[in-house]
């Protein structure tokens, strides 16, 4: 059973910076860590989890969000089996319980629309508290 663990989430002022990292152990020996999707998924208190960013298996595509793009960036490190997402201008409305992803699925390009829907992830961590006070 693979095990995602988020680390990094803080209280910080708007406009500061943070970096969240997500490290997947028990991943199949079978199949590189490199070649899954990993996904960023946010939620807000009283709101619906949403998408923030991912990172393709199969070529290291990356997507984010509109609200996201430019201010925070994904990336991993196959060697340590971590993805990251470096977070920079931060906003009062990034507020919210952040969550690391992974996505079994095989893509052969994969499209905004797969990897930015939760259903297509089968691991979930137990997500990281960013508070950003205005």
């Amino acid at each position: 059973q693979v095990q995602l663990v988020e680390s990094g989430g803080g209280l910080v002022q708007a406009g500061d910076s943070l970096r969240l990292a997500c490290v997947a152990s028990r991943v199949p020996s079978g199949r590189a860590f490199v070649t899954y999707t990993m996904g960023w998924f946010r939620q807000a208190p009283g709101k619906e989890r949403e998408f923030v960013s991912a990172i393709s298996g199969s070529d290291s595509s990356t997507y984010y969000t509109d609200s996201v793009k430019g201010r925070f960036t994904i990336s991993r490190d196959n060697a340590k089996n971590t993805v990251y997402l470096q977070m920079s201008s931060l906003r009062p409305d990034d507020t919210a319980v952040y969550y690391c992803a992974l996505n079994t699925i095989v893509y052969v390009r994969a499209s905004y629309d797969a990897v930015s829907r939760p259903e297509k992830y089968d691991y979930w961590g137990q997500g990281t508290q960013v508070t950003v006070s205005s």
